[in-house]
């Protein structure tokens, strides 16, 4: 593991860049939106945080916030990169079958707080940018790479499923933050 500063903490992320999903849009900036919307409380939460803080329980749960952040970001690179395109996962997941996260956050060996939000976002601009590539390819309808018997799953699935995988960690995030500081709130602005 990386030695990290006592003091190095993850990024607080800038409230006045909240991504609000369009009243009126249509369904592509709808979907995109609202998966944005739960990144940016993800990123909101985890925020402003040591080490030791990304590190810390709610028992009886295992789950940390160092260990969400790695487990976003694995799931963001297998989704739109492996289900979308069929591309291999990079690292550092290529190296493990079947990554543990919860037990394991800092899997690349890195343990610096900010390294460890920038891989999240890392993976975060890759699927944007992937997402980007289908919309242009074939719309919601592209069809991903992953044959699941029957059918391939198409760009909607796959966005609906990370909105879903996103909604469910929400709630986790939120209250791991409250018992470390007392942050709570859906809404920053």
């Amino acid at each position: 593991m990386t030695a990290t500063d006592a003091t190095s903490r993850t990024p607080n992320i800038d409230l006045a860049d909240y991504p609000e999903p369009p009243v009126a849009g249509d369904e592509v900036a709808a979907l995109l939106a609202s998966l944005d919307r739960l990144r940016f409380y993800i990123a909101w939460k985890c925020g402003g945080l040591t080490a030791e803080q990304l590190d810390q329980r709610l028992p009886p749960s295992a789950i940390t916030l160092a260990g969400m952040l790695q487990h976003l970001a694995r799931t963001e690179n297998s989704w739109f990169s492996w289900v979308l395109w069929g591309e291999r996962p990079r690292s550092p997941w290529d190296q493990q079958d079947t990554p543990d996260e919860w037990a394991n956050p800092y899997l690349g060996g890195e343990r610096d707080p900010e390294a460890l939000m920038a891989l999240w976002q890392q993976s975060c601009a890759e699927s944007r940018e992937q997402t980007a590539r289908a919309l242009a390819a074939g719309g919601l309808d592209h069809p991903g790479a992953m044959d699941w018997g029957d059918s391939h799953p198409n760009l909607r699935r796959i966005v609906h499923d990370m909105i879903e995988e996103y909604g469910r960690h929400v709630g986790h995030v939120d209250l791991i933050r409250e018992s470390i500081d007392g942050l709570v709130g859906e809404d920053p602005a």
